[in-house]
């Protein structure tokens, strides 16, 4: 077929369809009325061999009209975030959005929601349907979203968890369900009155964080400025539980230096499998002459279990300062 020796503006258009990718033209073809699709088509396919001489054309042509046209300035974040939406999904796009334009309309009770401790969300969210609650729950941080779930009737725990692991892309108009949802609940719930977030624990998981050089910093300003909330945040920072990622030659370190009866009294607060941790930075005998110390003792009360283990902790935490024992891969691991 030969090559026509001009265009006609409707070639025009065809020709710039026809440049673009699929996806490209898809999202534009969308935006047409049934005749503007069959007239284009008509000249999508009725297009022959295009030089590059007619593609300038073209191009030339959409630049004319674009410098004549400029570009509307109405809703550009709007037009901003839905494109970063197609290409991110909402969740990333919403904090994305954020940083860009940190005053642009936001998912507002969807935001607030990823900020709630777990006693305040689920309140929100009683009796909701599980796909609803899966759509919540894969944007809270795990240990918010655990807790949650476990607050679900046992019935409805495995449903939520099987739409989870098979939720797919979220689409826009479920998170605006959700968020209606969200702002009716926090209404009926809460009213006016202001919803616990922060507090000693996040302080703490934060602290935890950010490496040795900048906790010792804050840490230090906060000892200055208060001195039990710091204690209070040291606390969460550094439970007994923590030692059960030792490894055993650090655990090894740490038992040389616990008297016996305090480890004895510490071990009886916890289950045998935790007991493990400890049992294998001992020899056999140690070990198995500990478990018959266990047994003998009995009862024990639950205040002496925590002094115990509390004493515990206050070894391990000399022992790690001095760099004597270590938690985590590196340097900048603490708990």
């Amino acid at each position: 077929m030969n090559e026509p020796s001009s265009l006609l503006p409707a070639d025009n258009a065809a020709v710039m369809m026809m440049l673009l990718n699929d996806e490209q033209t898809s999202h534009i073809l969308a935006e047409l009325d049934p005749d503007e699709l069959r007239r284009l088509g008509e000249k999508m396919c009725a297009l022959g061999e295009i030089g590059p001489e007619l593609i300038a054309e073209a191009i030339a042509g959409f630049i004319e009209k674009t410098e004549a046209l400029g570009l509307v300035a109405h809703d550009r974040v709007g037009q901003v975030r839905t494109m970063i939406t197609r290409a991110v999904g909402e969740v990333k796009a919403e904090n994305l959005m954020s940083r860009i334009v940190p005053e642009a309309p936001r998912h507002s009770s969807l935001e607030l929601a990823r900020w709630l401790t777990a006693d305040s969300l689920i309140p929100l969210v009683r009796d909701e349907h599980p796909q609803a609650l899966a759509v919540l729950l894969v944007q809270l941080d795990p240990d918010i979203a655990a807790a949650v779930l476990h607050a679900q009737p046992e019935p409805a725990q495995s449903e939520i968890v099987h739409r989870i692991a098979t939720l797919g892309p979220i689409s826009p108009q479920a998170l605006v369900m959700l968020e209606e949802l969200l702002a009716r609940r926090i209404t009926e719930c809460h009213g006016q009155r202001p919803f616990e977030v922060g507090g000693v624990r996040e302080a703490a998981g934060i602290v935890n964080g950010v490496g040795k050089v900048v906790e010792k910093r804050v840490m230090g300003e906060l000892v200055r400025r208060d001195k039990v909330l710091a204690r209070q945040i040291e606390d969460e920072m550094f439970k007994f539980e923590h030692l059960f990622v030792l490894d055993p030659k650090s655990m090894g370190t740490l038992l040389r230096d616990v008297p016996s009866e305090v480890l004895i009294d510490s071990l009886k607060g916890i289950s045998e499998e935790e007991r493990d941790v400890f049992f294998r930075a001992m020899s056999s005998r140690a070990a198995d002459g500990v478990r018959d110390e266990i047994a003998a003792r009995g009862r024990t009360r639950l205040a002496d279990v925590v002094i115990a283990q509390k004493e515990v902790v206050t070894i391990a935490r000399k022992l790690a300062a001095d760099g004597a024992i270590v938690f985590g891969s590196g340097d900048d691991d603490y708990v």
